[in-house]
């Protein structure tokens, strides 16, 4: 895109200023319009299941439902409660919101279509999604609420004890493709199984890393039945307890940011990215985008997502806890341990 603009008579720095901005509005216009159209698909998922019909009223068969919800949060007053921190009040979810956008700079579309590719991006995308924890501790700090304060306890708990076994299981994904390039992980699965299937998900030693990192994205996003940050029955809503208005609907637009962002890495790691899942040539798979098998491999996962919120109750606590501590983070680093014997013992690393 920068060549693009300097054969219009731009010099280099001004080409490369603009066509990065575009490269941003080019995902985050879209991602924008994506969730809006996620949520209404999350309540019709929900609703399906509970054998209800879900949003059909604001536009046809309900479509225009999120907008007519951000339209109405966006008219809404905007209250700050008297004892709040406001400056840090109204940052914090100016922060989950912008982190939520800034971790989709290393995700490849398609071959080389990503805005930023990194050499480090997997190193990136981990510490953006740990940074996202900041605006739900300083939001539950800043609220001077105990519930909110409970919640934000609660979600860095949370985040620890995931990250550590996210952290090994990527381990696990960056031996096996040599690379912590996004775009380069993704090439390193074409044909991955048995010449036919791209995608590390068909390996023995990596589908168990799969699963553990497909529950683990859930519980990093704080997603039922991991969604003790927001426990209604226990924390009334969590650190958006004292919330309303667009700065609420900040952490909606985040939270689902989010989820497809997990939904993307889910894609990109495990089942190929961008490329269709056989590597055959008796369909013209190729022939399609790949940004088109990405965006359906993001729906695919979203869809368990919200199958699993609409079907699994909340675990207690302890139990989230027990999970992270004492089952993924010693299993994680064992496969951590049966990857690079492997990959040493077949002369991968030759």
């Amino acid at each position: 895109m920068t060549e693009f603009f300097m054969g219009l008579g731009l010099s280099y720095e001004w080409a490369f200023g603009i066509s990065t901005i575009a490269g941003i509005l080019l995902i985050a216009l879209p991602l924008m319009l994506g969730v809006a159209m996620i949520i209404y698909a999350d309540r019709k998922i929900w609703a399906a299941m509970a054998l209800r019909r879900g949003p059909n009223v604001v536009g046809p068969l309900g479509l225009l439902q999120s907008f007519a919800d951000g339209l109405k949060v966006f008219l809404q007053e905007t209250i700050i409660p008297s004892a709040a921190n406001k400056g840090l009040f109204l940052i914090a979810p100016i922060i989950t919101f912008t982190v939520a956008l800034m971790a989709w700079a290393v995700i490849p579309f398609n071959s080389g279509a990503v805005l930023a590719n990194l050499n480090v991006g997997l190193l990136y995308v981990l510490a953006i999604s740990s940074l996202g924890v900041y605006g739900v501790v300083i939001a539950g700090w800043s609220s001077n609420s105990k519930y909110p304060f409970f919640s934000a306890m609660r979600a860095s708990a949370q985040m620890i004890s995931y990250e550590v076994s996210i952290g090994f299981i990527l381990i696990c994904v960056v031996l096996w493709a040599g690379t912590f390039n996004l775009n380069d992980i993704v090439k390193a699965q074409l044909g991955h199984g048995l010449g036919i299937v791209n995608g590390f998900w068909f390996n023995p030693l990596l589908f168990p890393m799969w699963v553990m990192f497909l529950i683990s994205g859930m519980a990093e996003t704080a997603r039922a039945p991991f969604d003790l940050t927001e426990a209604e029955s226990e924390l009334v809503a969590g650190y958006q307890t004292e919330y309303s208005s667009m700065a609420f609907a900040l952490y909606w637009l985040g939270e689902y940011a989010n989820v497809l962002l997990m939904c993307a890495l889910n894609a990109t790691l495990f089942f190929g990215g961008w490329l269709p899942p056989l590597n055959i040539d008796l369909i013209p798979w190729f022939d399609i985008p790949g940004v088109v098998w990405l965006l359906a491999k993001i729906l695919f996962f979203f869809f368990v997502f919200s199958w699993v919120k609409a079907t699994v109750p909340r675990y207690r606590y302890d139990q989230l806890m027990r999970l992270g501590w004492k089952i993924f983070l010693p299993v994680s680093l064992l496969f951590v341990f049966l990857v690079s014997g492997y990959l040493m013992a077949t002369g991968h690393f030759a």
